[in-house]
């Protein structure tokens, strides 16, 4: 069993933000294999399929970015799963915009949905694609910058952004990280 959950704010006027990439991955992920997300609960929309033998849950937290180790942690229990079966797509302001990095284990790096989930977990092991939004200019304010819609000429690079963090979670899901780390880390 996996757990992939991507993080987001809920509502329409957080869904074009830099903060939800984590949401628009899940979502073309899902769709992508067939897996359809609806609502479980008051906590999360999820969706269960299969990808390369493997069950899989794919999922959204319904709350607040900083309140997402709530839904986390109900996700889990529903599955079955636990933190070693969990894989988290987020948002990264240390990464360039359209990088992505895997990461299992570490602290929350300033992102207040992983601190969440760590917190409410009681640990960090679980695993992390980090998809890079890039840093704001000098003088704008970062928890501004996160909660704006992305540019008009960004567009173009977050389609690819989302199609290719969607890949490597595929590699990742039905071959190993280390393959995904191989093909998608950039130098």
């Amino acid at each position: 069993m996996k757990v992939v959950v991507g993080l987001g704010n809920p509502g329409r006027e957080y869904a074009e933000t830099r903060h939800n990439i984590g949401f628009r991955v899940v979502e073309a992920f899902a769709a992508a294999h067939g897996i359809r997300l609806r609502r479980h609960g008051s906590d999360a929309l999820a969706g269960r399929g299969v990808l390369g033998g493997e069950d899989l849950w794919v999922a959204e937290p319904l709350m607040f970015m900083n309140r997402s180790g709530v839904a986390v942690r109900w996700l889990l229990q529903e599955s079955g799963g636990d933190a070693r079966s969990l894989l988290v797509v987020h948002d990264d302001l240390d990464l360039a915009f359209g990088r992505l990095r895997f990461k299992r284990r570490g602290g929350a790096g300033g992102h207040n949905g992983v601190r969440s989930i760590i917190e409410t977990l009681g640990t960090d092991e679980f695993l992390r694609l980090k998809v890079g939004i890039g840093r704001p200019a000098p003088g704008h304010d970062p928890v501004d910058y996160v909660l704006e819609p992305f540019a008009p000429d960004e567009g173009p690079g977050v389609t690819a952004m989302v199609e290719t963090a969607c890949e490597a979670l595929g590699v990742a899901l039905t071959e190993d990280v280390a393959t995904a780390m191989d093909r998608f880390h950039a130098p």
